[in-house]
């Protein structure tokens, strides 16, 4: 390999200019001319961009490097020995533990240093977290707690929702899966519930947070709901926190600075810390957020491991959870569970599963109380789940469910005459209503989701549908850039104006203003929220949105909306997140080969995380 390859590569367009800048920074701090430092400087930052932690140089040793579609810039990737060699040799490579701009670990790992020092910090404190029990614990309370909120029935197996409550509370790191329905957030009410009594009565210092303000205004809302249903005493009801905030707002953001208020040095004055949507949360954000816990703190994360993963680099949840695996409870976990409850997990491992203290740190919530056996959402997505593209197909177009329903694409030219139909009967309800809060309701009813944001079929191109044929219909005017009924979704946060990224609200006439149009937004209290639409953040239209964006909503019913060829975006994870967006019933709109190639493909992302956290015993 010469460097007159490598400067030939970067003409192609293959690389970002981000990414050729990184690699001659390094080349040039080395102080000597080295193609493959070059290179895989370039590669690394080009894996970060795409999500990664890091790049797998065994991956991609002795492998092609296909830039085009011509092939006419093909570059063989040097084999691994030669490589790390020549890597090694580098002043600006170092080893786990050393401070240099790149970290190449002994699994030929490579790695920008701060995401080296992200996912091992990151490691690190999970790890002494599952390994350390909440000392104190009153027997006689938790099982007087676990009788009153959970009944039971053991012909139906193990209470998941039970497990993960006792496990909260004996444990330092309790993280809690399921899918939609499954009841993470009424499962948390009651966690809190237990902890509480274990508190006797006193509220102590809980941090209840999530990535959006949406999901932290989801996750409030629910918590305020299920409380009141528990058969517990008024004082404990009342000491159960609702609160919620971004992981953000928690950690204290300083503006134009990657760093936060509360760090390791300056921690938050915290006893537990609740995390919801934990799938959307990346590499540098969690491990930031436990770098500022005190040691003595609870973390328990909720989310769906079959989600898309954060926008950012990583895979938190996933790599935590094993994602792929099946992993049971040690013994003592099982007698411990068995001596305060009277019930035994009768969940077997896998054989050759690994024996990590992590492993008494999960649940897996299966029962879903909102798609039953009769749900076609619910047996398509775990159709998904399971990689069957075929069978997913087969569900979809039986036509044996009210839910789900398979429509072929529509080529682009017929594409808005196809689609008219839905978006008038999905947006005439909110456009028509006037007071705020109904017409949060009704906006909530339907959503166009796309796995693009480009192109005939992606999220700009959907909203401009959307406009010209509400506007045909005379439901909206769009002569101004604001008009009554506009919906619009904030894509930054704003901290001073309390709205975040994924706030979603809608322009409509305030009466108290002399009908002058203003951009409402739901309040946590169930009340609204008015700002001058010039002072919004950036913000988007949204009749249509992403399936990324989307994380973290619900709505009675969505149409999933695919391209007409195939793409790397398009992946299992996505195809089941936008499916469960849906409450009621969804229609996924696409061609059959790019459907079952998309839920074949999985997503992976290259971390060491999950190696960290699950090594194989010796």
């Amino acid at each position: 390999m010469k460097e007159k390859d490598i400067d030939r590569l970067f003409t192609t367009g293959f690389f970002s200019e981000l990414d050729i800048h990184f690699a001659r920074l390094m080349v040039r701090l080395s102080g000597q001319e080295i193609p493959e430092l070059s290179l895989a400087s370039a590669l690394v930052s080009r894996a970060v961009s795409e999500g990664h932690v890091c790049l797998d140089l065994s991956s991609i040793e002795g492998r092609p490097l296909v830039t085009d579609d011509s092939n006419s810039h093909t570059l063989i990737c040097p084999e691994l020995a030669a490589w790390r060699e020549k890597l090694i040799s580098s002043v600006v490579v170092g080893s786990p533990g050393e401070y240099c701009p790149l970290i190449l670990d002994d699994r030929s790992r490579l790695y920008l240093y701060r995401y080296w020092d992200y996912e091992n910090s990151l490691a690190q404190d999970l790890k002494a977290r599952a390994a350390k029990e909440i000392g104190d614990i009153d027997g006689q309370l938790l099982i007087d707690g676990l009788s009153r909120l959970f009944e039971r029935s053991p012909c139906e197996g193990p209470d998941w929702q039970k497990v993960a409550a006792f496990m909260s509370v004996v444990k330092s790191l309790c993280v809690i899966s399921g899918g939609p329905g499954t009841g993470k957030t009424t499962v948390i009410a009651k966690i809190l519930a237990l902890i509480m009594q274990q508190n006797g009565g006193n509220r102590g210092r809980v941090a209840l947070a999530a990535p959006t303000g949406k999901a932290a205004a989801r996750l409030e809302e629910a918590i305020k709901y299920a409380k009141e249903s528990l058969p517990l005493e008024h004082r404990i009801k009342e000491a159960i926190v609702t609160r919620a905030s971004t992981i953000h707002r928690l950690l204290g953001t300083i503006p134009g600075s990657p760093y936060f208020q509360h760090n390791a040095e300056d921690p938050l004055p915290v006893d537990l810390v609740v995390v919801d949507e934990a799938s959307m949360v990346d590499l540098a954000l969690m491990s930031k957020l436990v770098q500022a816990m005190p040691s003595h703190a609870r973390l328990i994360l909720l989310g769906d491991k079959d989600q898309l993963s954060s926008v950012e680099a990583g895979a938190v949840l996933g790599d935590i959870c094993d994602t792929g695996r099946i992993h049971g409870f040690s013994k003592r976990f099982s007698d411990r569970f068995q001596e305060i409850t009277g019930e035994a997990i009768t969940f077997t491992p896998e054989k050759g599963s690994y024996e990590q203290k992590i492993e008494d740190c999960l649940v897996q919530l299966n029962k879903s109380y909102r798609f039953g056996t009769d749900s076609g959402i619910g047996a398509v997505s775990r159709a998904v789940n399971q990689g069957n593209g075929d069978l997913a197909l087969n569900l979809l177009k039986g036509g044996g469910y009210q839910d789900i329903k398979w429509v072929p694409l529509p080529t682009r030219e017929v594409l808005a005459g196809k689609l008219r139909q839905t978006v008038i009967n999905g947006y005439r309800p909110y456009l028509e209503a006037e007071d705020p809060i109904e017409v949060f309701h009704l906006f909530e009813g339907v959503r166009i989701l796309c796995a693009l944001r480009k192109g005939p079929y992606g999220v700009t191109a959907l909203n401009n549908l959307a406009e010209q044929v509400l506007q045909e219909e005379r439901l909206i005017d769009t002569e101004k850039r604001w008009y009554r009924g506009r919906p619009v979704l904030i894509t930054r946060n704003d901290y001073t104006m309390g709205l975040f990224n994924g706030d979603i609200g809608v322009i409509l006439p305030d009466p108290a203003t002399d009908h002058e149009l203003r951009a409402f937004f739901p309040a946590p209290d169930g009340t609204s929220r008015k700002f001058l639409p010039i002072r919004l953040p950036e913000h988007e239209t949204v009749y249509a949105m992403t399936v990324h964006k989307s994380q973290g909503s619900e709505f009675d019913k969505a149409v999933l909306l695919l391209p007409d060829r195939d793409t790397p975006v398009l992946t299992r994870e996505l195809i089941y997140t936008g499916i469960t967006r849906a409450r009621q019933g969804v229609e996924v709109w696409g061609t059959e080969g790019v459907f079952v190639e998309a839920v074949n493909r999985r997503t992976l992302r290259a971390s060491g995380l999950r190696d960290a956290l699950w090594g194989l015993a010796v």
